[in-house]
């Protein structure tokens, strides 16, 4: 009968534990871990639209290959970050300020309260209304500012993040985006065009 007893306690214990421990080791809401998900969540929703407007307007086939492969590669990124989040009982959004995770994050931040590559909504708008050479130089342009500031968060999140699987996604998007960045900046150069000074 002790035996028994003592067969329960063993097994109600080790339930205990591996309920416990996920629950006690998972990121917090004000992590880093949590941060770069959310972050790079709204950043990477940016760079989906943007290369999805590459794809459907460049007549430029190396211009629109990059921009369904941005596209589709951080808009599947942004649901591994969400499922995340849903994982870890945190919402998508915070009250916390922008890159407030980062150890720089605050003066990171553009003065008007961006994070770093994005791009102003006046750009954007200049983006849709340009055909042509012009909408693949701005493109170019403001992809490759956009992946600049993407690389930066990136290697904060591998420094900081405390769960692997958030340190491995952000590895793979420094490589992807800096391999990108290479892309975009040959690209230019074949446009007869320059990078934007910001």
């Amino acid at each position: 009968m002790l035996g028994a007893f003592a067969a329960v306690l063993i097994l109600a214990a080790g339930y205990a534990l591996g309920y416990l421990v996920p629950v006690l080791t998972r990121p917090g809401d004000d992590s880093a871990d949590a941060g770069f998900a959310r972050d790079m969540s709204v950043h990477h929703a940016q760079a989906v639209e943007m290369g999805m407007y590459a794809f459907r307007v460049s007549a430029d086939r190396e211009i629109q290959i990059l921009g369904y492969d941005i596209a589709t590669t951080q808009q599947y990124q942004i649901g591994v970050m969400q499922a995340w989040l849903d994982e870890w009982h945190l919402s998508y959004s915070s009250s916390s300020p922008r890159m407030a995770w980062m150890t720089d994050g605050k003066s990171a931040l553009l003065p008007d309260g961006r994070m770093p590559g994005m791009a102003t909504t006046d750009e954007l708008n200049k983006l849709k209304a340009a055909t042509g050479k012009p909408f693949d130089v701005l493109f170019c342009q403001l992809m490759l500012r956009h992946h600049l500031g993407g690389v930066h968060m990136a290697d904060e999140a591998i420094t900081l993040a405390k769960d692997a699987r958030v340190r491995t996604l952000a590895e793979g998007i420094k490589r992807a985006q800096q391999k990108e960045i290479t892309q975009l900046t040959a690209k230019l150069k074949d446009l007869g065009a320059q990078p934007l000074s910001s």
